[in-house]
């Protein structure tokens, strides 16, 4: 089973995490799953950045994004490379190595 190794994130995830992680499953899910609470404000429809990731290791695994996930990222605070969001970026076989965002798009959290 592959790990998804979280960087640590000052307020989300402050010492990090290493999750073992079904494939399948997206990296939102997971991170939700184990009480890492990035945020989601479309519920996961790939219609806002909320949950934007930076894949830093093990990008070359997952899935390319479709036309609307590039979309919405271009509308991402801090837009890299290898971001994706987090609702749109699911588990393979690989591992992953994951950095949250400091900031969103969102003025205020939605509090999920």
């Amino acid at each position: 089973m592959p790990q998804v190794i979280f960087l640590p994130h000052a307020e989300l995830c402050p010492d990090g995490a290493v999750l073992e992680a079904p494939s399948g499953t997206t990296v939102l899910d997971l991170a939700l799953k184990n009480g890492i609470e990035i945020e989601h404000a479309c519920e996961k429809s790939c219609a806002c950045t909320t949950c934007h990731i930076v894949v830093r290791e093990g990008f070359e695994s997952l899935d390319e994004s479709d036309e609307l996930e590039d979309d919405m990222l271009d509308k991402a605070w801090g837009l890299e490379p290898d971001s994706r969001l987090g609702c749109q970026a699911i588990i393979k076989d690989e591992d992953l190595v994951v950095e949250i965002p400091r900031y969103t798009v969102n003025q205020v959290s939605e509090g999920h």
